[in-house]
């Protein structure tokens, strides 16, 4: 078999000459070994209707395989040139043709570097295109999270807005000015609490 790979010949057939090459052979061999197995059923017929025959079904069966090994030996002298053949003149694109999905390339010639240069722009928009989509990605994320901290805030402004409507009904005129009140002398007796707490200690240690 051919070494040359072919690939352009593989893009226009949809498979490898030599691939080709391979099934025809494997089909030749296979018709070679029924039609040899059907002369010796043939001939083990034969045979039997001739009385007292000294030839064994045995050396029926050596004799058929020396004859097949025979006629493979030939055969695979033929078909390699028969492969040669084909590869080289039936199965060959010519150098000079062009397929019709490659013939932008004949009116947009450009040279290797060229060619190297566009895919070195290619994985470079490739790059880019990877860098947009994770900062989509995290913008998107971020999104989600100023929702929930949206929601979160407008919970907080509702509850306030209820707190306030509370202390209107209980006689507070103005609710912030009443929580700041509160947050103030909570932290007036947070301090005193320390100063207990300070002292306490001062006098079990004394």
């Amino acid at each position: 078999m051919s070494v040359d790979p072919m690939t352009y010949e593989a893009q226009f057939f949809g498979f490898t000459p030599q691939t080709c090459m391979l099934r025809i052979y494997i089909a030749f061999q296979d018709y070679l070994f029924e039609v040899m197995q059907a002369v010796e059923q043939v001939i083990l017929k034969k045979l039997e209707s001739i009385p007292d025959c000294d030839i064994t079904p045995v050396q029926i069966r050596k004799c058929t395989e020396k004859f097949l090994c025979f006629m493979k030996g030939h055969f695979d002298n033929l078909f390699g040139k028969m492969e040669q053949l084909f590869l080289q003149l039936i199965l060959r694109i010519p150098p000079n043709i062009l397929l019709p999905e490659d013939k932008c390339q004949e009116m947009n010639p450009y040279s290797e570097e060229e060619f190297q240069l566009l895919q070195k722009e290619i994985k470079e928009l490739q790059e880019k295109y990877k860098t947009e989509l994770y900062t989509k990605q995290a913008l998107l994320t971020e999104l989600e999270e100023q929702k929930i901290v949206e929601a979160k805030l407008k919970q907080t402004l509702t509850l306030f807005d209820e707190l306030e409507n509370v202390g209107r009904d209980h006689g507070t005129s103005d609710f912030r000015e009443s929580l700041v009140s509160m947050i103030q002398n909570s932290r007036k007796l947070q301090n005193i609490r320390d100063n207990v707490e300070k002292e306490s200690k001062r006098l079990k240690i004394s």
